[in-house]
C-alpha cells in the first residue's frame, strides 16, 4: 500500500460517495435501484421484510489502536446481518452511514470499504445506500440491514416452548479472550511504545474478535432440513445474557449444562494464559455472533447431521428459573454477566 494521503475534503461529499460506491454490482433481484438516487428501491415479491440497525462508535465498540480498518469494515456488516439470520431470514441489502473526522484519509476509507465489500460479496448482500458526514473526532458507523423471510417463517425470541431443546452454533468465548490479548498488548505499547506487540500466535482467538462470521450456513441448514426453530437470538453479549433474553421473552425457565457448552481447544489454552475459566468466557464474553435457538425435541434427529450445532440444555416452566448445572453437578442461577456498554 502506498503512503500517499488524499484529503477527503478534496473530493467533496458527492465526489466521495461516487468514489466509494463506484464499483457496486447488484447481486439480488430484489434490489431494483441502488446507490445514486434519492432512495433505494427494493421489491421483495411477497416475502416478508426484516430490518435491523446497529451503531458502532469508536472508543465504545472498537479501538483503532489494534483494529485494522479492513477488518472493521467487514465486521460492521457481519454484526448486522447476524441479526437478520437470527430471525431465520436471509440478508439481501444494507445501507452504511459514516461519521468521519479529518484524521482519516481517502486511502484509510478505501481500506474500510474493502472490508465492507468483502463481507457483502461473501454473504450475497447489496450495499444500496447510506450517508457520510464529518464527525468532531471519532469514527462512527451505522449499518442497517434488510432481509427477507418466507411468509411467517421468521423466528422471534418470544415463542420458545416448554421442553424445547436449547441449542447453539459453533463455539463460544474466543472473541472475548482475543480482546484480552489485544487490550494487554495495547497497555504495554502505551507504556513503552518501543516494544513490539507479542500476540503469542493466538491467531484463533484474535481472529474471532477482529473478523467474526455470521451463521448463514446454519440458516441454510434449517431450510434444507425443514427445521423452523421455536425461538432464536444471536450471541452478541455472552451466552448467559442471551439465554435470559429467550427465557424472559418466552416466559420460560431453562436448564443449561456446563459440560455441553461448546468451547474450542484454542480458546481454552488461551484463557488459561490469563488464568480465567473458559466457561466464564463463554457465558459472559460476547461478540461471538453464533446463533442460540430452541427446537422441539422431535427435531433432535435432524440436528445430529450438523457438527456445528450443540444441544446445551432445555426449556422449563418459568417458575423453575434459569439454571446452569456445573461439571461438578452443582446447580446455580444463570446471571447476566454479559457486556453492558451503558455501565
Amino acid at each position: 500500500m502506498s503512503n500517499e494521503r488524499t484529503e477527503i475534503s478534496s473530493l467533496g461529499e458527492f465526489g466521495l460517495i461516487e468514489h466509494l460506491t463506484r464499483n457496486i454490482e447488484l447481486q439480488n433481484v430484489s434490489s431494483v435501484l441502488g446507490v445514486g438516487d434519492d432512495a433505494a428501491v427494493i421489491d421483495h415479491f411477497g416475502k416478508q421484510t426484516v430490518i435491523t440497525t446497529d451503531l458502532l462508535i469508536e472508543g465504545v465498540h472498537f479501538d483503532l489502536t489494534y483494529t485494522p480498518l479492513r477488518h472493521l469494515g467487514y465486521k460492521s456488516v457481519i454484526v448486522n446481518i447476524s441479526d437478520v439470520y437470527a430471525m431465520n431470514a436471509v440478508p439481501t441489502q444494507i445501507t452504511l452511514s459514516l461519521g468521519i473526522s479529518n484524521r482519516f484519509s481517502l486511502e484509510a476509507l478505501d481500506e474500510f470499504y474493502e472490508g465492507v465489500y468483502a463481507a457483502c460479496n461473501k454473504y450475497g448482500v447489496d450495499l444500496v445506500g447510506g450517508d457520510t458526514t464529518s464527525s468532531q473526532k471519532g469514527f462512527i458507523i451505522s449499518v442497517t440491514a434488510i432481509g427477507e423471510a418466507a411468509t411467517d417463517k421468521f423466528v422471534k425470541r418470544s415463542t420458545a416452548q416448554k421442553g424445547d431443546l436449547l441449542c447453539v452454533s459453533g463455539t463460544l468465548g474466543a472473541a472475548y479472550v482475543g480482546l484480552l490479548f489485544l487490550e494487554r498488548e495495547k497497555k504495554i505499547f502505551t507504556e513503552s511504545p518501543g516494544v513490539q506487540p507479542d500476540l503469542e500466535n493466538e491467531s484463533y482467538v484474535i481472529g474471532k474478535l477482529l473478523k467474526p462470521e455470521a451463521r448463514k450456513d446454519i440458516v441454510e441448514f434449517f431450510s434444507t432440513q425443514e427445521i423452523i426453530p421455536t425461538s432464536m437470538i444471536d450471541v452478541s453479549d455472552g451466552l448467559s445474557s442471551e439465554i435470559l433474553h429467550l427465557c424472559k421473552d418466552s416466559n420460560l425457565g431453562c436448564v443449561l449444562y456446563e459440560e455441553k457448552i461448546p468451547v474450542a481447544e484454542e480458546m481454552k489454552k488461551a484463557a488459561y494464559k490469563f488464568e480465567i475459566d473458559p466457561t466464564a468466557c463463554a457465558l459472559s464474553g460476547g461478540e461471538d455472533y453464533e446463533l442460540l435457538f430452541t427446537i422441539p425435541q422431535t427435531e433432535y434427529d435432524k440436528l445430529v447431521l450438523n457438527e456445528e450445532i450443540s444441544v446445551v440444555g432445555y426449556m422449563t416452566e418459568a417458575e423453575l428459573g434459569a439454571h446452569i448445572i456445573t461439571k461438578g453437578g452443582g446447580k446455580h442461577a444463570i446471571t447476566a454477566q454479559g457486556w453492558n456498554h451503558l455501565k
